[in-house]
């Protein structure tokens, strides 16, 4: 089991240097000025590879952390959180899937401050699972 766990730590670490990007790469897509279309597909580039890399990656990492669930059980107050915690990180990628989209399409409403904030969600989401996870608090 710990080669699993080893496994499950680094495809999460993965996942999360994807979303800690691709939020950027928005940041500077909501940035392009409207005559820069090389620069806009450049970035549409990037987005799009970059999303389609770190969605297997984040369907391992949450298999690999099925796999330890039920090897060490569903137990604990702090691990009820923190799987309500990866549900909502799972979320969090889709609807990046969908910004990505909007962009593609022509139909981001979104400013760069937005995103930069929005780029701030899976920061305090990997803080409050590593807080779960190492300090077991209930």
């Amino acid at each position: 089991m710990l080669i699993v766990k080893v496994l499950h730590l680094w495809l999460v670490v993965s996942w999360f240097a994807g979303l800690f990007y691709l939020p950027r790469i928005f940041v500077n897509l909501a940035m392009v000025e409207a005559d820069s279309v090389a620069e806009r597909q450049r970035l549409l580039l990037m987005a799009g590879k970059l999303y389609r890399f770190i969605t297997p990656i984040g369907i391992l990492a949450v298999l690999f952390g099925l796999w330890l669930w039920l090897g060490f059980g569903f137990s604990g107050g702090w691990l009820h959180a923190k799987t309500a915690l990866v549900v909502g990180l799972l979320g969090y990628h889709a609807y990046c899937g969908r910004l990505l989209r909007d962009f593609q399409a022509g139909r981001n409403v979104h400013g760069h401050v937005w995103f930069r904030w929005f780029n701030e969600m899976p920061v305090l989401v990997l803080l409050a699972v590593t807080y779960l996870a190492v300090v077991k608090p209930f």
